[in-house]
């Protein structure tokens, strides 16, 4: 089955790395990074491989208010002298260094100007979204807390399949999280592990979604 839609993550993807991006805040704040990634390491298992819900998890799925997330987590945090952290304007701070990696918007401008239709699929952290781009860029925009589904849900990937009016199987999605990836090939799509611009372009055009 030939494809005929590219379903994408966004931060990490269409962005710089988070990595890149925590790394710039943590510096930036002075918190003591040990700390905050045995936290960050706990929270995320416990989110993709835990039952139940924690913070991460609420607020990808829109049940935990960004502000209260912040407060959260700037709680378990400390700076590097040991006062306390920020709460307010932490996700923004967190998020700030997230630069736009052209080659991939390119790469979907592409695409899409050739037929292949285009969806956003993003587990929001409360994070701002350059939305004055989706316009152009996207037939469907599917953020995780505004439909109360986030990856690795079935239930999140079959809603940006059917806006797209696609099946599964003529989709690909592409993100930097392999658990997301291997959920998504579960139901038949295509997956792609996103680790820089060139490869996964590169694997767009085995599939012929490029030229």
């Amino acid at each position: 089955m030939s494809v005929k839609g590219v379903i994408t993550d966004w931060g990490g993807v269409l962005t710089s790395p988070l990595s890149d991006a925590v790394g710039a805040w943590l510096a930036a704040d002075r918190i003591d990074a040990e700390r905050y990634r045995v936290v960050m390491r706990a929270w995320v298992k416990q989110a993709y491989d835990g039952d139940g819900i924690n913070p991460i998890h609420g607020l990808e799925d829109g049940s935990l208010a960004p502000e209260e997330f912040e407060r959260l987590l700037a709680a378990e945090l400390l700076t590097v002298d040991g006062g306390p952290v920020a709460a307010a304007g932490l996700i923004a701070r967190m998020f700030g260094a997230f630069a736009p990696v052209e080659p991939m918007y390119e790469a979907l401008r592409v695409a899409r100007a050739a037929g292949i239709r285009t969806a956003l699929l993003s587990n929001s952290w409360g994070n701002h979204y350059p939305r004055e781009l989706f316009a152009d860029l996207f037939d469907a925009v599917v953020i995780s807390c505004e439909v109360g589904m986030r990856k690795p849900d079935e239930g999140i990937f079959r809603h940006a399949v059917e806006r797209l009016g696609l099946a599964p199987g003529e989709c690909v999605f592409i993100d930097d999280i392999e658990h997301n990836v291997t959920a998504a090939e579960a139901l038949g799509i295509r997956g792609i592990l996103h680790t820089g611009a060139d490869t996964t372009i590169a694997e767009l055009r085995g599939l012929g979604v490029l030229p």
